[in-house]
């Protein structure tokens, strides 16, 4: 590895204070929070600026913001995010920790389409695969899914389907008791469905986030029932969650934890 140079480091431990607070920061400010001459602070600020990656804020004079070349960057980081290949990254970190089926999916109408997956070693195990559509509904990542929807879209998908359709006798196919479900996992934050897609599984899921913090796919983890318990449930309803939010992180999200 070789040396770091103390001056670009120094011009990026400010552009970082920019994102704490409310995005704004006088020359004082960062040499109070960086412990750094003030001669110094003041040319990399004036560097900054003349580049475009600071900018001042007109109505209140020596305090600065982040300028639109940071945003330009940040823009580009996005563009390269792939949701399939940070999920199959993210879920084979929770699929090492449990050594369980780790899905990642997406929602379309009222399914849901796995975009990344890790099998358990175990010889009994959950079979799916990438590419594969499932009634949401049935599913906890679905499910999850479903629940983060504003309730006159959800209405609106509901009703465009029709019918409810059921893959095993455990699976919802009454509209209000989908509603109703939906509305448990809201306040929980965390999905779970026993045995409503296949008879002999049960899955926990959460929810992923991108960089504006809307939901744009779930993490589900999937148990046979052999290896099902209360307290299994609650320990990988924590995994579920702790794996979503590093997914997330990683599509650009930068809120706390649920």
């Amino acid at each position: 590895m070789g040396r770091l140079v103390p001056a670009v480091t120094r011009a990026l431990d400010i552009l970082e204070l920019f994102l704490e607070g409310d995005g704004t920061l006088s020359a004082p400010d960062i040499t109070r929070k960086l412990c750094l001459p003030r001669t110094t602070v003041h040319e990399l600020v004036t560097t900054l600026a003349a580049r475009s990656y600071l900018v001042p804020l007109p109505d209140q004079p020596g305090r600065y913001r982040l300028g639109v070349r940071a945003y330009q960057l940040g823009s580009r980081y996005a563009e390269q995010l792939d949701l399939a290949a940070e999920g199959q990254v993210v879920a084979r970190e929770v699929a090492e920790t449990c050594d369980e089926t780790v899905h990642v999916a997406m929602l379309d109408a009222l399914d849901v389409i796995y975009v990344a997956k890790v099998d358990s070693t175990h010889a009994v195990r959950m079979v799916s695969a990438v590419g594969r559509r499932l009634p949401a509904h049935c599913t906890a990542v679905g499910k999850m899914l479903l629940a983060c929807l504003p309730e006159d879209e959800l209405d609106l998908r509901i009703e465009e389907e029709g019918e409810l359709v059921a893959m095993t006798r455990r699976s919802i196919t009454d509209p209000d008791a989908l509603r109703a479900a939906l509305a448990a996992i809201r306040l929980r934050g965390v999905a779970v469905e026993h045995r409503e897609s296949n008879p002999d599984v049960s899955c926990v899921a959460a929810p992923v986030r991108n960089g504006d913090g809307e939901v744009v796919a779930a993490l589900s983890i999937s148990v046979p029932m052999v290896r099902w318990s209360d307290e299994r449930e609650s320990e990988l309803a924590a995994l579920a969650v702790k794996g979503a939010f590093d997914l997330s992180a990683r599509l650009g999200y930068r809120g706390a934890s649920d």
